[in-house]
């Protein structure tokens, strides 16, 4: 008898990594994308030169950009691949054409919406009247910069997505402790911070789990999935549209518009339902002429979520361009203006620097944490990547919404990390599931609803319930890794920084 309940190609498909285009793979290999890199650096350098010829504070505001290039690329390396990885790994796009629309939406955003005002001091974890001294001020900000930009730099290499805002976070604490003591830290930010690296990526796994078991029980183990997938796939994909409109007001447009909750809930609302009225007869027209099974749902949700990781990418650059241009830009007005000021303009010049590190650190390194997001910790298909991307854009309202501190980072691949434990408690114990493919063998007239039904599989005989409870869709060698990254990224940049402040007070 065919082994009904196994799922031979879930752990084998975790090893196979999709072909690199040859561009990507040819600036992909560590000596070219370092040289340019260093290019990109020497070019910052040159161009803030010339700009800044006969100033005084020429050489500090060089430095100072040459380190926020440096960290605008780590950011593109690192923190961009939870945006794009999940839809590569589900392959409803391809590496390269990943890279190019999160190169483009993450320039858009940080250009367009990246705002041009920027808290000197992150998040408010420092008091800024104990660092009133301008020399002072400015060695602790490139400090945070150089440590954030090394420690996010190491988690790429091994393999680690880190969170560039609590590298910066960790930065600017140790700068500022070196600067002047334990009491300029308001250590009750720094508890809400602690606090997120538990919210978010559970809060993240949650929702992701929550809505793969809707998708499942709604529509994948439905006798009629094609008619249940006209009904609800149209409600999903308002969902999310819904979810991202109110995403990027409270979020990515928060620098152009200002509007409260109440409108945020609108537009939200407004969206969705103008997103049902689109796509209700869209999946329902692409829908004609599909098989009754898994395959054709997955062309379903392809589009969608390629849109979903334009719209990530979008807000991570509005967001998160201000963790390696905002120091910078503290460290222009601190020269320029001789004081320290609680919040600062962010000079054109210098959003640039920011945009463009983060799309060349992206196309240059990006590939082998979106290969890690996207394939490696579990199997991803269009439609467990899909409440990976809703659940992202979910969490961070709800977290918004009470007040909590969450990582964009943490929140996407702890959905992902979600998403991977439900389906082993799925696979395991689902009676639903079971149900389903009894029922599905009887029909088929007791043989394997598998696709592959050769003679050989037909004489295996069924696992034992041990072995399907221990069954594992998940590495967990990626569980350990990334989570003692996350732990250890606040305390270790602020080491660093406070050990690099006292080496820069001998210059600056």
């Amino acid at each position: 008898m065919a082994d009904t309940f196994r799922k031979d190609t879930l752990d084998k498909d975790l090893s196979r990594v999709g072909e690199i285009e040859a561009a990507t793979s040819a600036v992909n290999r560590p000596l070219v994308g370092v040289g340019i890199a260093f290019l990109f650096m020497v070019l910052v350098i040159t161009l803030v030169s010339i700009g800044l010829s006969g100033s005084p504070a020429m050489i500090t505001i060089v430095a100072a950009a040459a380190i926020g290039a440096y960290m605008a690329m780590n950011i593109g390396a690192n923190d961009v691949a939870n945006n794009v990885g999940p839809a590569v790994g589900a392959k409803a796009m391809t590496l390269g054409g990943a890279l190019v629309i999160a190169a483009v939406c993450e320039t858009a955003g940080a250009l367009i919406a990246g705002g041009d005002v920027v808290d000197t001091i992150s998040k408010g974890i420092v008091n800024p009247g104990d660092l009133a001294d301008t020399h002072v001020f400015i060695a602790a900000m490139m400090a945070a910069l150089i440590a954030a930009g090394l420690w996010v730099n190491l988690a790429t290499a091994i393999n680690a997505p880190a969170s560039t805002t609590h590298s910066i976070v960790g930065g600017v604490m140790g700068g500022g402790i070196a600067a002047a003591g334990f009491s300029t830290v308001d250590w009750s930010v720094m508890g809400a911070i602690a606090a997120s690296w538990v919210i978010s990526p559970v809060l993240g796994g949650l929702i992701a789990a929550f809505f793969l078991y809707l998708v499942k029980a709604l529509i994948v183990y439905r006798e009629d999935k094609i008619a249940a997938a006209r009904r609800w796939v149209p409600i999903f994909v308002a969902i999310m549209f819904g979810a991202f409109a109110a995403y990027l007001t409270m979020k990515g447009l928060k620098k152009i518009v200002t509007v409260d909750g109440a409108m945020i809930w609108m537009i939200g609302a407004t969206t969705f339902a103008l997103s049902w009225a689109i796509f209700h007869p869209l999946i329902r027209s692409q829908s004609e002429g599909m098989e009754n099974r898994n395959q054709s749902l997955r062309k379903l949700f392809r589009i969608p979520l390629i849109i979903s990781a334009a719209l990530l990418s979008f807000a991570h650059g509005a967001n998160d361009v201000a963790n390696a241009v905002g120091p910078l830009a503290a460290v222009v007005n601190a020269t320029t203006a001789d004081s320290v000021a609680a919040e600062v303009g962010i000079p054109l010049w210098v959003m640039l620097i920011g945009a463009a590190g983060i799309s060349l650190g992206l196309l240059l390194f990006g590939p082998k944490l979106i290969r890690l997001v996207g394939s490696q910790i579990t199997k991803l298909n269009p439609m467990r990547a899909f409440c990976v991307a809703l659940s992202a854009a979910i969490t961070v309202i709800i977290a918004s919404w009470f007040g909590l501190p969450v990582s964009s980072t943490h929140i996407a691949v702890g959905a992902v990390f979600g998403v991977g434990f439900f389906r082993e408690m799925w696979t395991s114990r689902s009676r639903r599931r079971r149900r389903y493919i009894a029922a599905r063998r009887e029909a088929s007239g007791g043989t394997s609803i598998n696709m592959k039904t050769s003679a050989q599989d037909r004489t295996v005989p069924p696992p034992s319930p041990e072995v399907v409870r221990q069954r594992r869709l998940v590495r967990r060698a990626h569980v350990t890794t990334i989570g003692a990254a996350w732990v250890v990224t606040v305390p270790a940049t602020a080491v660093m920084s406070a050990i690099i402040f006292h080496i820069l007070r001998a210059f600056v």
